[in-house]
């Protein structure tokens, strides 16, 4: 059986806001192609920024309330490895 992730439960969501993210980077392409002013350009791009960035923390806080919190509850090298790997995304997110 394959491990359920924190999102398993509302995949559909998730998925609707991947594409709703999409369109934003699509929107983006469409405004190059048009020409667009450039600071209209730069708006979206922060738009896109802040909708990717508000995705990647509502995973992460998903990923601490499930993974890392049942692996804590069972204990042993699971729970210290979770951890880890749950502090280096943590250092990425806010390196980007």
């Amino acid at each position: 059986m394959a491990e359920q992730h924190s999102y398993s439960n509302h995949k559909d969501d998730v998925l609707k806001r991947l594409r709703r993210i999409e369109g934003q980077i699509r929107g983006l392409q469409r405004m190059v192609e048009q020409d667009t002013y450039c600071i209209d350009v730069l708006t979206q791009v922060s738009a896109s920024t802040r909708a990717l960035q508000s995705f990647a923390l509502q995973m992460l806080e998903e990923h601490l309330a499930h993974c890392v919190s049942n692996a804590i509850n069972a204990g042993g090298d699971e729970a210290a490895l979770k951890l880890k790997e749950a502090n280096a995304a943590i250092a990425r997110l806010v390196r980007s």
